[in-house]
């Protein structure tokens, strides 16, 4: 049985067509020249002739629109449209090649003249202990846990060997203040809900500036 590998990102199309005509143009004749005689993509939908003629359909048009004749930009933004509808449809056909090797999805999304969607990438949703805006104080951040759930928070200045609670809130992160600077302090915390007390954190410890 084939295990599958759920740790392989799935790349994606990005289509962020240009504004302007003439970047447009650019882009799907980029398109076009990347995906011809691209063995990667035997197939295309549309096929590659029809998109061609796609393309100088919208380039002649372009090039009376710039004559301000009466009626080309119509012309002209009619012939986009065009365009636009067949680039979604091989934006559908690439992503199902990439798809079916997500190990090299980027690199065929990218050879076939499309730009891989960005990931934005967000940071951890973990305890943490970062300085206070003041000597002898420091602020928590805990995961949040529920809509309704208040936090418990709590040090020890003797290596965890005793816990001093500092005052709970109803928001995941607070500032605990008084601590003795130049020490080096254990912290944890853990959500109360109506289901009850969460288990404690793990505990991180933090230099006190």
């Amino acid at each position: 049985m084939v295990t599958a590998n759920n740790s392989i990102h799935r790349a994606t199309v990005s289509l962020n067509l240009p504004a302007k005509v003439a970047d447009f143009i650019a882009f799907a004749q980029g398109v076009l020249h990347a995906m011809s005689n691209n063995p990667a993509f035997p197939a295309p939908t549309p096929s590659l002739s029809v998109f061609s003629a796609a393309v100088s359909d919208l380039q002649a048009a372009e090039t009376v629109a710039l004559t301000k004749a009466k009626g080309a930009v119509a012309a002209r933004n009619d012939k986009r449209a065009v365009v636009v509808s067949q680039l979604q449809q091989l934006r559908g056909y690439v992503q199902a090649v990439a798809d079916a090797t997500p190990e090299n999805g980027a690199t065929l999304i990218q050879g076939a003249g499309f730009a891989v969607r960005k990931i934005t990438a967000r940071a951890a949703n973990v305890f943490d202990a970062k300085p206070g805006p003041v000597t002898g104080t420091v602020k928590l951040t805990a995961p949040v846990t529920a809509r309704r759930a208040s936090y418990e928070w709590q040090y020890s200045t003797d290596g965890g060997k005793t816990w001093v609670a500092a005052p709970s809130s109803l928001q995941a992160k607070t500032t605990v203040p008084g601590l003795p600077s130049g020490t080096t302090v254990q912290f944890r915390s853990r959500a109360v809900t109506k289901a009850g007390e969460g288990d404690w954190s793990q505990v991180i410890a933090l230099l006190v500036k």
